[in-house]
């Protein structure tokens, strides 16, 4: 960077989305019809000629990098497997606050052996886990207080 020279990812990558971003905000058709083709999308009528750039600038993005996939993908490829599981993690994630594992109902109970076999079979009971996350500063969190 000190010579003058972007990073590799700015280079390959943002440059790319700038360029194709600043081309549909500024209607040139030209180059969005040869980015187009070089990426071998198919663009409707219905889109490109849109009022709002934006839904023209989706179309593209959408067929260029669907982030469906790139999640999935992701998720696939650096989530560790289910059947890795340990018994202790199951059973902190069943629990809720400060319960403990054996508070809870029998039934309940039962449903950790078939959380980690992770079985697909029609008999195997459907286990859904919900989650809720929420955006807090990293100033908040109590390792990085100050002592």
């Amino acid at each position: 960077q000190s010579k003058g020279k972007k990073p590799l990812f700015v280079q390959l990558v943002l440059d790319n989305i700038w360029s194709l971003y600043e081309a549909v905000m500024k209607r040139d058709k030209e180059k969005i019809e040869k980015i187009v083709t070089s990426l071998g999308l198919k663009i409707g009528p219905r889109e490109s000629r849109h009022a709002d750039p934006k839904v023209h600038l989706n179309a593209i993005c959408s067929q260029w990098l669907p982030i469906s996939d790139a999640v999935l993908s992701m998720v696939c490829n650096k989530l560790p497997s289910p059947l890795d599981i340990t018994a202790e993690r199951v059973e902190k994630l069943m629990c809720v606050g400060a319960r403990t594992f054996d508070s809870l109902p029998p039934e309940t109970q039962e449903l950790k052996s078939a959380f980690m076999k992770c079985s697909s079979e029609g008999t195997a009971p459907v286990i859904v886990f919900v989650s809720k996350m929420f955006a807090v500063d990293a100033k908040a969190l109590p390792h990085n207080k100050p002592r």
